[in-house]
């Protein structure tokens, strides 16, 4: 068993590092003065991990869209008892959630963290399928997946991503099609989970009022030891370029919703983090509610306090994105282009670049200070292949020049897609 302890020299906050002999990487993170405990045990493998293979596998196996989701769903019932019911004992409020590029089991708690500890590590590895569960799940998820199909937010969200996006599966809805959950077996689903839940491709992620030598007693009873199966995910090739340029859906709203998305390319690791963090500092520099843009748009009633802006990147995709309400989206989009072309051609202020800057770097020192943040701050950062720490690294070197770059790069009007969902 290997162990370090990874310390940040900016500000003195450490964690500890495990690679456990059952293939697992564990991260410990000691928060003296605190009373819970956030622990998240996630694997790699979100709603675009639709192609794989092992070793051993010439062939990628091609699966439904939305089994990631299925399958998280299905984990939460075992042969003999039902999970929540087993922390309800423990006290612990218990959760999980899939993304595009993970599915995390997570719970957190104040007392009894062991036990609950105990109850994550064993529940996640005792996959139960049937063909009879699985058809009753099919009918729970399809009712889900019509809810979210009925949600403007949801709608012209993924709208705009289906105008960006080519071939990328990022394209598809997290719970996947009615028709393509349909396809789901019981067969499928224990592929899936010996494939993607293999410890090699996981990792167990704690925070707040717990010893390392705790947490790794429980693993040394609870986890089995997994072979490295060497696993590959295949992301078909996407164009540089946009689908097309505007797509507009009719629901029943009261005020007009909009998406405006850039997409550029894509990236990894900390390069990606890198890209993510100027690019997000070069939407507050555009969109903060003391920027010239939002304030004159909002003067005029063109935008409300929904405006909001998002990074929203990972395995080869990278997009920029303005969302909101707005009686005329076409005019926020005109207005948001002509800004991006101002600053192209003659720059940020540079006070507010700093000040922006400043409060990105602050949020990230608050991102360290409770174990619910810290402990989602670990998990992600780890599937990104970078460090909790990296994102203060990077602000502490970013430049004016690395922005304005970015902006450049990254904001391209033949890039820039409008979804809209009006009445």
């Amino acid at each position: 068993m290997n162990k370090q302890i990874i310390r940040n020299e900016l500000t003195g906050d450490e964690y500890t590092y495990v690679k456990h002999r059952s293939g697992l990487d564990i991260l410990v993170w000691e928060m003296e003065g605190f009373s819970s405990v956030e622990a998240l045990f996630g694997t790699k493998y979100g709603s675009v991990n639709t192609s794989f293979r092992t070793n051993g596998e010439k062939e990628f196996t091609v699966v439904p869209e939305g089994i990631a989701h299925f399958l998280e769903h299905k984990l939460f019932e075992n042969e003999d008892s039902d999970v929540f019911e087993l922390y309800a004992k423990t006290g612990a409020s218990a959760n999980a959630y899939t993304s595009f590029d993970k599915t995390c089991y997570l719970f957190s708690c104040t007392d009894n963290y062991e036990e609950s500890l105990d109850i994550l590590l064993s529940f996640v590895q005792s996959p139960y399928f049937t063909d009879e569960t699985v058809a009753k799940e099919q009918g729970i998820i399809a009712q889900e997946i019509k809810m979210c199909n009925d949600n403007p937010s949801n709608r012209v969200f993924y709208n705009m991503l289906r105008c960006l996006y080519h071939n990328h599966p990022v394209k598809t809805d997290i719970a996947g099609t009615v028709e393509s959950i349909a396809k789901i077996d019981a067969e499928l689903l224990y592929k899936c989970y010996n494939t993607f839940y293999n410890l090699h491709n996981m990792v167990l992620v704690v925070a707040g009022n717990v010893k390392v030598d705790e947490v790794l007693r429980i693993a040394d009873k609870r986890l089995r030891e997994d072979n490295d199966i060497k696993l590959q995910s295949f992301f078909p090739d996407e164009p540089s370029g946009i689908v097309k340029k505007e797509i507009t859906e009719k629901m029943s709203v009261g005020m007009p919703l909009f998406n405006i998305g850039f997409k550029s390319a894509p990236l990894s690791g900390y390069d990606r983090l890198k890209a993510e963090l100027e690019t997000f500092v070069a939407l507050s520099v555009m969109s903060d509610p003391a920027s010239v843009l939002y304030k004159s748009m909002m003067e005029e009633g063109l935008i409300n306090t929904t405006f909001s802006t998002e990074v929203f990147a990972g395995d080869g995709y990278f997009t920029a994105i303005f969302g909101g309400e707005s009686k005329n989206p076409r005019e926020v989009m005109n207005r948001i282009q002509k800004e991006v072309d101002r600053i192209k051609t003659e720059g940020m202020d540079r006070r507010f670049y700093e000040n922006i800057k400043k409060f990105t770097y602050g949020s990230s020192v608050r991102e360290l200070a409770t174990p619910e943040s810290v402990s989602s701050l670990m998990i992600s950062s780890y599937f990104s292949d970078v460090s909790p720490f990296d994102s203060l690294k990077v602000l502490s070197e970013m430049t004016y020049e690395d922005v304005m770059k970015c902006i450049t790069e990254r904001f391209d009007p033949e890039k820039a897609v409008l979804s809209i969902v009006t009445k």
